[in-house]
């Protein structure tokens, strides 16, 4: 066997076992060797260089099977912290959280210009603010990741944001060059879905549907456990199905898309000028609700029964365990689910209509910035070279 091939099974077999510490800690070498069979020569070898890179430490003994007691491992989730960015059309969230996803500082920005060149001095400025925040660690800022609403591929490009009209841009590339560390851009509901599958109410489901309801709508599919990108990345888009042959033209390109009639933005558009207002706000529209304002309520029944049409097409195509409605909205309104599951219920096939569950979003507005850090902490754990990372971990401080 060549050098490669002993360092290839190395590295393999020291990211089953981190995964495993990482899983089931603490946990003793003992348990790490019955539970990913490797001999206990390799378990004992593999986590020494995984302490060494301060990944994990000893934290004591445990309780003893019969001899001696075992020295329990425990995983180092503040090694490192990453920031997660949620980047909308009228604003930016941005986290801090450690390896575990735990999240340690919090900051939120409304925008008035959606432009890629009034955006980016903000989105710098809002991510070197949060990365102020973190503590000393052996490898510091391992990364951001960043959610956008809109149309993004397989090598990380914006190719369009139909609600802010950017088009091929490069943010990646720019992030990168400013802060020195790995940037990963992601279609805001393909993080939020794989958000609330590491952390919220989709943790247990193989097979699940995030839907974000917002200025437009989003869809992030689970599917057999892992996430659906599709051929070049634009899976999910189903905000711009079409649900009425002779609508509106969408700012997609086509014609009576869904988020015309079901997202939050239509519906605040609906409202604003029912009631010969320039705009209305979340605030304002709840207001109304709780009121049982004629037109409110109204235009709230049309709201779900347009949200159930394109879930009950979601249903038929994927036949979910549970779909996950991730709406300021829709949270702040739960009256609107009534509407929704009774358009659901009937027009769904009756041969599905028993195995799917609505559920509100348990990470709410944190969902796309929370699944978006996690994709840097896997690529962090699972995919990189710890030790060449390590060397660099600085390079964030002198920005």
């Amino acid at each position: 066997m060549d050098t490669a091939d002993q360092t290839y099974i190395k590295t393999h077999n020291q990211r089953i076992l981190l995964d495993h510490i990482i899983q089931h800690h603490p946990i003793s070498r003992a348990d790490l060797s019955k539970m990913t069979r490797l001999n206990k020569a390799t378990v004992s070898s593999q986590t020494a260089s995984l302490m060494e890179k301060e990944l994990i430490y000893e934290i004591g003994t445990g309780i003893s099977s019969g001899g001696r007691r075992p020295v329990m491992l425990e995983f180092n989730k503040n090694a490192g912290y990453v920031i997660g960015v949620d980047l909308g059309v009228h604003y930016i969230l941005t986290l801090l959280t450690d390896l575990e996803g735990n999240i340690l500082f919090h900051d939120y920005v409304e925008t008035s210009n959606p432009s890629i060149e009034s955006i980016k001095p903000i989105l710098i400025e809002r991510i070197e603010l949060i990365a102020k925040m973190a503590p000393p660690s052996p490898y510091g800022i391992i990364g951001i990741g960043v959610g956008v609403h809109g149309f993004v591929n397989n090598d990380e490009l914006i190719v369009l944001t139909p609600h802010s009209k950017w088009k091929d841009v490069e943010l990646k590339t720019t992030l990168e060059s400013h802060f020195h560390c790995p940037v990963l851009i992601e279609n805001e509901a393909n993080a939020g879905a794989y958000g609330e599958k590491l952390f919220g109410a989709i943790k247990n489901c193989s097979n699940c549907i995030f839907v974000s309801v917002g200025m437009g709508i989003g869809v992030g599919i689970i599917m057999n456990g892992e996430l659906y990108r599709g051929t070049e990345g634009f899976s999910g888009e189903m905000g711009h199905m079409t649900i009425d042959l002779n609508g509106g033209k969408c700012g997609c390109g086509n014609y009576g898309c869904w988020e015309l009639y079901a997202s939050e933005g239509a519906f605040f558009k609906k409202m604003a000028a029912l009631k010969n207002l320039d705009e209305m706000n979340l605030e304002q529209i709840s207001k109304l609700i709780q009121e049982h304002d004629g037109e409110a309520m109204e235009e709230l029944e049309k709201f779900g029964y347009y949200l159930g049409i394109g879930l009950t097409n979601i249903i038929n195509t994927f036949n979910p365990e549970a779909v996950v409605l991730r709406s300021n909205f829709i949270e702040s309104n739960p009256i609107v689910l009534n509407s929704i599951q009774n358009t659901i219920s009937a027009r769904i096939t009756r041969y599905v209509h028993q195995s799917h569950q609505i559920y509100l979003s348990q990470l709410h507005r944190n969902a796309t910035a929370l699944g978006a850090a996690s994709f840097v902490i896997h690529h962090f754990l699972m995919e990189s070279d710890h030790v060449s990372l390590k060397q660099d971990a600085r390079a964030f401080d002198s920005i």
